[in-house]
């Protein structure tokens, strides 16, 4: 009886979402606690959206309250071999990320050390389990990979989106908000398709993230994810994502979408662009595009008068825009859909740059030049 229970997807989705959340919300005052105590705090700097000394290490507790979850359920599921495999994958990927963040979230470590310890995990899952993207689609007319290319993009995705996510956790809430909308897309699709695994690591890792949500936004025991958190979210994204493409392309799958590349693009929308805008702007004025600044959307949002939950808000639902217009297009080519949104994506993300709030209004004005 109890192993019919966990063969049912909505029971999954159910019991994965609410397990991680209270378990959560058992670790993470522990965190907070340990981390007052051996003084592990966030130090304010010039462009930080917070004024006192915060506990940093929130990535410590996503990750055991994530992998409590998924061993717990993947023991009642009974995954096949080739899950189990990609589970431990997944599982080694995170670990080396989570080790690597916790340093940096201590003393900072240089952008090569990070680079390093990212190839090797996402490498790790890639040529580990061949989780890979392994066509455009037809985009530009270009359809399968070669094996070797396939391997390399994939290994520059996991990279891109890991850092993407390490870039937009500027303010409370929004990394976080962001996750929790990439997983709920994909999350659904999986469930919709039977996709045991995927499910299971979707639907944990929204309970972990309401569960950080209510001290990340605290005014009292408040946490942050550090880099430990966000490069831990990138890489699950990242492994989301590539397996929202992979799964896409399966004969046996029911639930297909036609314009996968533009969906995925769509669902990481706010990540992508902002991480992309930053870089080209720092390399722009002669900089590292690895040195940190206040020119983020998010900050410039805060500037104009907005509390951090108003401007989560504001993101939030640009992306969830853009996921709708990509539901939109799908029946048009791909390459046409690429071009549309390559429009719209930054008019759409960039429009939180003409909002100001002043006297609780929020208000639209043109810059002037």
């Amino acid at each position: 009886m109890l192993s019919d229970l966990f063969q049912n997807i909505y029971f999954i989705v159910f019991f994965s979402l609410v397990f991680s959340l209270l378990v959560s919300l058992r670790i993470y005052p522990v965190i907070i606690y340990l981390a007052h105590k051996k003084k592990l705090m966030d130090e304010p700097v010039h462009r930080s959206g917070h004024v006192e000394k915060t506990p940093t290490l929130g990535g410590v507790g996503m990750f055991i309250t994530f992998s409590l979850a998924i061993i717990i359920m993947g023991i009642f599921i009974d995954l096949d071999r080739v899950d189990l495999v990609k589970l431990l994958s997944v599982l080694g990927g995170t670990i080396i990320l989570l080790f690597l963040g916790i340093k940096d979230d201590l003393i900072e470590l240089s952008p090569n050390k990070k680079f390093s310890g990212q190839i090797f995990s996402s490498a790790l899952v890639v040529l580990g389990t061949d989780v890979r993207i392994e066509s455009f689609y037809g985009i530009f007319g270009v359809g399968d990979l070669h094996y070797a290319v396939s391997v390399i993009f994939t290994m520059l995705v996991f990279i891109f989106i890991i850092n993407a996510f390490n870039l937009i956790d500027g303010i409370n809430g929004l990394a976080a908000s962001i996750a929790i909308i990439v997983n709920t897309s994909f999350g659904v699709y999986f469930a919709m398709n039977g996709e045991y695994l995927h499910v299971l690591v979707s639907f944990s890792l929204i309970g972990v993230l309401i569960g950080f949500l209510r001290y990340n936004l605290s005014r009292v025991r408040k946490m942050f994810m550090g880099d430990s958190g966000s490069m831990f979210l990138g890489f699950l994204l990242a492994y989301q994502a590539i397996g929202f493409l992979s799964v896409n392309q399966l004969p046996q799958t029911e639930f297909s979408v036609s314009n996968a590349p533009i969906m995925v693009l769509a669902i990481l929308a706010y990540p992508i662009l902002d991480a992309l805008r930053v870089c080209i702007l720092r390399m722009a004025k002669g900089h590292s595009p690895f040195k940190a600044d206040r020119n983020h959307i998010h900050h410039k949002l805060l500037d104009s008068g907005f509390s951090h939950v108003r401007a989560t808000l504001i993101i939030a639902l640009c992306n969830i825009f853009i996921i709708q217009m990509a539901f939109v297009l799908s029946d048009l080519y791909l390459t046409v859909q690429l071009y549309i949104i390559s429009v719209v994506l930054p008019l759409v993300c960039l429009f939180p740059f003409l909002l100001v709030q002043r006297n609780g209004k929020i208000h639209i004005e043109v810059p002037k030049f």
